[in-house]
């Protein structure tokens, strides 16, 4: 396939519309990053304030339920699939551009609990093949598949910051090997988690050294056995809590079926009652509970302490009802508020007897992220560059492997509409 002239042809216009493709995703996180800044942070502030008072998401996601509502039903595309029914890289045209950035630009920076990965998987794909049509290129089923997933990579590398994380995560959501990929990956992924755990036990114990890729960075906290201990008993509780969201998210997605504008609002309105009632109940800011979570989790991590627990149970319970009837309804991915809700836990259950907070968190983000996704070895590479600690791999991998087994397993709720799809009612209020 190489030494195939097409071939190297596709490889080289990839690499080209990386470049406009990685600029507009540039700037549409910016957008998206600087309203969020202007509409929770700046906005309260300027109105004397020192946070976003309990109320504010009412007005604000409810005309937020509207407008996507409205590009659900009116816009090609539906705005893009439906989050509920997770990460998806196919069914996106070029016409859909238009109804994916509207409904994205308007939901996400108005309280939306869901990530920007999702429209620019779809906006990536989408860019790819209308810049592919501009030059004439050729439109084979096999070409546009190639360009959908090279722009959606494209897009969502600019979102985490790494070639790496993109290129995994495309390949498990294409789902180029078919069943047969999971099949064969899983196997080899816990047998990896496990092989690194004995390894790191071993050379401990012993005090031999086998060689080793250390350029002398400052060690982390050693692994304990404890901490590999709590793995079977945290990965499932935290993983039923993230697929329990997305079951609810399917109902929720069933439900704005029919009559889509009215309730999607609904469902938008009852998220942000849930962020409101958050605010009312811990005195603290809404914007907790609203919105992706992103930069809330870099708060988390670096002042745990600041979270009483009454806080971390109110927003794991309220957050987590907000992101299922957020994932049935709006649009947005499903990654960071499941990274949040993972990393809440780990904080609320390391004083847990020989936890700890990182391993805490680094049990309850990769459980709760490959939940959500249902691709582990894209959750393990995610949650381990977001650590930054190679000793919690092994723990990574097995919280990712044992919440991966379960979610396949439990059933899934209704099936969800694809992007391409019209809601059987065509009435759109």
């Amino acid at each position: 396939m190489l030494g195939r002239p097409e071939y190297r042809r596709a490889l080289v216009f990839c690499g080209l519309i990386g470049v406009p493709v990685a600029l507009i995703a540039f700037w549409f996180l910016v957008a998206v990053h600087q309203l969020e800044q202007l509409i929770w942070t700046d906005w309260p502030k300027d109105l004397g304030w020192e946070k976003a008072p309990w109320w504010w998401a009412l007005p604000l996601l409810t005309p937020a339920g509207v407008v996507v509502g409205v590009v659900v039903a009116r816009f090609p595309g539906r705005g893009g699939h439906v989050p509920a029914g997770g990460l998806h890289s196919g069914g996106i045209t070029r016409k859909a551009l238009p109804g994916v950035l509207i409904a994205a630009l308007v939901g996400l920076p108005l309280g939306a609990v869901l990530g920007p990965e999702a429209p620019l998987i779809a906006m990536g794909g989408g860019l790819a093949l209308l810049f592919a049509r501009l030059v004439r290129a050729p439109e084979t089923e096999a070409s546009t598949a190639l360009l959908s997933a090279a722009g959606a990579a494209a897009a969502v590398s600019a979102l985490f910051g790494n070639p790496i994380v993109g290129a995994v995560l495309l390949i498990e959501v294409a789902g180029v090997g078919g069943p047969q990929l999971f099949a064969v990956m899983l196997p080899a992924l816990l047998a990896s988690g496990v092989g690194d755990l004995i390894f790191t036990g071993f050379v401990r114990w012993t005090g031999f050294e086998t060689g080793s890729l250390d350029i002398g960075l400052p060690p982390p906290p050693p692994l304990d056995w404890t901490d590999v201990l709590w793995v079977p008993v945290l990965a499932p509780a935290l993983a039923l809590l993230v697929h329990g969201a997305f079951v609810g998210g399917r109902f929720a997605a069933r439900f704005t079926a029919a009559r889509t504008v009215r309730r999607t609002a609904l469902c938008a309105l009852a998220a942000a009652l849930c962020i409101t009632l958050y605010a009312v109940t811990t005195g603290r800011s809404p914007a907790e509970a609203a919105l992706s979570g992103e930069s809330t989790l870099s708060d988390l991590a670096h002042d745990p302490h600041a979270w009483p627990v009454g806080a971390l149970i109110a927003v794991l319970a309220l957050k987590g009802l907000a992101y299922a009837l957020c994932l049935g309804s709006l649009r947005g991915g499903p990654v960071f508020p499941a990274l949040f809700l993972g990393g809440a836990a780990g904080v609320l259950l390391a004083p847990l007897p020989g936890l700890g907070l990182v391993p805490a968190m680094a049990v309850g983000m990769a459980a709760s992220v490959t939940a959500a996704l249902r691709l582990p070895v894209s959750g393990v590479v995610l949650v381990v560059l977001l650590l930054g600690n190679v000793d919690t791999v092994a723990l990574v991998v097995l919280a990712a492997v044992i919440s991966f087994v379960l979610v396949q397993r439990l059933p899934q709720g209704p099936d969800v509409p694809a992007a391409a799809e019209r809601p059987n009612d065509r009435t759109p209020d």
